[in-house]
């Protein structure tokens, strides 16, 4: 048997590369070869010991791409040489009560990628078949792999925030989820406003398929769109409750604030501008391995695509560190063996 790499966080310092020896799946369980693996802000629960009940050691990483080399037993849903990705969803257990409801991300033993459960800052890495996804053959892997967070998180929220093509969405952010969210509501048929700090980013909103741009320290984002009319949605992508506060009363009736950054600080909204249009407040997180799947296609189908900037596998930290920096434009992806 032999052995493959793995970059360890140990403790609450760096990582640590190590050999492990290359193990073999379980029942329902695969084998993935790993080809890119993508750098999440989400990663810090792990490098910074953030999560509650964290065991240590773990492998990072919730964004795999890859191809599958090995397949436990009762797995029918990939084959060998199957191109795979794996997402934050690593697993549920099928009994619980948002199980039984079919909501599995929700599931109250959920398994997480990268967390809960060894990730994808490795040449190879075991996870359950039930949370492989498929990419397109025509997909590259370093392209997929923030697809699979990043992407199917403002995929999945945007396609079930109740807007229709036509209605106004704003997006409010133009970082890594934002700039793939500006994107993706273009694609889905909506009228696209982005809403970002600096005039400066105007063109590049409009590159993206925005259809306006605001500048929010020059503008009050609520009332340009209130003027619009009102958003139908506003994702809002950028981890600041203060700015994304402010946004509620640029919501049309029946809108919905619809939030995908987590900021750590409470948000402060008034119940009257929720009150006077039927609006909502809601979050949402990531995806199941379908989800991811459909996320994955609708991107290769309509091009929408990452900005990335790529890292050798055995300098995960300077990765995680151009990501921590904010200047990363806009997706940090390790690739083993570069």
């Amino acid at each position: 048997m032999g052995t493959v790499a793995f970059v360890v966080q140990r403790a609450r310092e760096p990582l640590v590369r190590e050999q492990r020896p290359l193990a073999t799946p379980r029942r329902g369980e695969v084998r993935i070869r790993v080809r890119a693996c993508g750098v999440c802000h989400s990663d810090s629960f792990v490098t910074d010991g953030l999560w509650p009940g964290l065991e240590l050691p773990r492998v990072p990483g919730h964004e795999i791409a890859g191809v599958v080399d090995v397949v436990g037993e009762d797995v029918t849903s990939v084959a060998v040489n199957d191109r795979v990705g794996v997402g934050w969803h690593g697993g549920h257990d099928g009994t619980c009560p948002a199980c039984l409801r079919g909501q599995f991300l929700h599931c109250a033993k959920a398994r997480i990628t990268g967390v809960t459960m060894d990730g994808g800052y490795a040449e190879h890495v075991i996870v359950p078949a039930v949370a492989v996804a498929h990419l397109p053959d025509r997909l590259d892997f370093v392209a997929a792999a923030p697809l699979m967070c990043a992407g199917v998180t403002t995929f999945n929220a945007l396609r079930n925030a109740g807007a229709r093509p036509g209605d106004l969405v704003a997006v409010h952010g133009l970082g890594g989820l934002g700039h793939l969210g500006v994107q993706y509501a273009r694609a889905m048929g909506f009228a696209v406003v982005a809403i970002a700090r600096g005039r400066e980013k105007a063109d590049f909103a409009r590159r993206l398929g925005a259809d306006d741009y605001v500048d929010s320290e020059t503008e009050d984002a609520a009332e340009v769109l209130r003027r619009k009319g009102g958003a139908r949605v506003i994702l809002a992508t950028a981890p600041s409750a203060d700015a994304i506060s402010k946004l509620v009363g640029g919501l049309g009736v029946e809108g919905c604030l619809l939030i995908v950054a987590a900021p750590f600080e409470p948000m402060q909204i008034g119940a009257v501008d929720l009150i006077s249009r039927t609006a909502r407040v809601q979050g949402w997180a990531s995806g199941t391995a379908v989800d991811s799947t459909e996320a994955l296609a609708f991107a290769e189908r309509t091009g929408v695509a990452a900005m990335i900037e790529t890292f050798p596998l055995d300098r995960a930290d300077a990765g995680i560190e151009r990501m921590r920096s904010g200047q990363a434009r806009f997706r940090v992806v390790l690739v083993p063996g570069a």
